[in-house]
């Protein structure tokens, strides 16, 4: 979507007008994010329903819109907490994925995959393991972890420009060496905080509140006017880097500030659920296909991520039930085929072309 004239109309686009400004809108991408807002809704109403105790969507609704109902207690204080904690997260990590590939012009090249994940999880375990165990503290802990992390990976991948192999390996050597510092916290620490940790290395959504919900929801409302400058940026980080700059683009300061706004977006995410690992990796890749724009559309990427995530976890807590299973083995079991089907994609296709 971006600012244009009524009489300049790419095939596949409509435009919409609000006032005296004229958006140009993706067709395609519109309807997809119309049907996966549809899809979320659905399942939103799905994990408010089923559980131990079966409610009724009526009964549901009427918790959700704020009227009196008898299953107040299931539905408003033991589910809806930690639903809205589930579709931000996706969300965040969807947009984050988007972001972090489009920069990297790199389907691999996803936060868990890269070290940002791994860096902020590094300090929150860190923090836990020195008897800081707050959720509200947590967050700012693992942005903090995941932006140093991207750092390093930024200043070791540069030279002279940002290749998309080097950032990529490179990254993925951090996130093995953070790995490691985490397991070091955790033997070095108390066994129930270890427990704990463990636990939220998994990535778990049992016991979020509206704790954890708000201060990422606020995050994301603080950077959204960051998002819709970064909707418009990305396309002219798709360009040739010739080409970007004859335009006069500072490819090196959006490509800093895509970054960025992915690390952070990733990192909050990290600190209210733990690393819930392929989310970011799938989310955009699916959101892509489904939408077949130049570019990842973020905000189907953002309704993608939001998806897997409240699905996996509907499907974590019924599975096995009454044993809870955190939400990042689901999200690990499709994601793990996902990449290894990437990297044989990716050497076919460079066999292809090389030959």
């Amino acid at each position: 979507m971006s600012l244009a004239s009524p009489r300049i109309r790419p095939a596949g686009y409509g435009v919409v007008r609000l006032g005296r400004a004229a958006f140009l809108v993706h067709r395609r991408a519109a309807l997809v994010a119309l049907g996966l807002g549809v899809l979320l809704a659905a399942s939103c109403l799905a994990y408010l329903c089923v559980g131990e105790s079966y409610v009724r969507p009526f009964e549901a609704l009427k918790v959700v819109f704020g009227q009196p109902s008898a299953d107040e207690l299931v539905v408003g204080t033991l589910r809806e907490p930690r639903l809205v904690v589930g579709v931000l997260v996706g969300a965040a990590f969807g947009v984050a994925g988007g972001l972090i590939q489009t920069v990297a012009r790199n389907p691999l090249a996803s936060p868990d995959i890269i070290g940002i994940s791994q860096g902020a999880s590094a300090l929150t375990v860190g923090a836990m393991t020195f008897g800081v165990t707050s959720y509200t503290v947590l967050p700012y802990l693992s942005v903090i972890g995941g932006v140093a992390a991207a750092a390093l990976v930024y200043v070791f991948a540069w030279r002279g420009g940002l290749h998309a192999t080097r950032f990529v390996l490179i990254g993925i050597g951090l996130a093995i060496a953070l790995r490691s510092v985490t397991t070091l916290f955790m033997t070095k620490g108390d066994y129930l905080v270890a427990q704990q940790a463990q636990i939220w290395m998994t990535g778990s959504l049992n016991g979020r509140g509206w704790a954890e919900a708000e201060p990422l929801a606020l995050t994301l409302l603080v950077l959204l006017p960051f998002l819709l400058w970064a909707a418009r940026a990305q396309r002219s980080v798709t360009m040739d880097d010739d080409t970007a700059t004859a335009l006069g683009v500072r490819l090196g300061h959006v490509r800093l500030g895509l970054v960025l706004l992915g690390v952070v977006l990733a990192s909050v995410a990290t600190g209210a659920a733990g690393p819930v690992d392929f989310v970011a990796l799938l989310a955009p890749q699916i959101a892509r296909r489904l939408t077949r724009t130049a570019q990842i559309p973020l905000l189907s990427s953002a309704l993608t991520g939001a998806l897997i995530v409240v699905l996996a976890d509907l499907l974590a807590r019924r599975l096995f039930s009454p044993t809870e299973l955190p939400v990042g083995v689901l999200t690990a079991a499709v994601g793990a085929p996902y990449l290894i089907w990437l990297i044989i994609r990716s050497r076919s296709v460079r066999n292809g072309g090389t030959s």
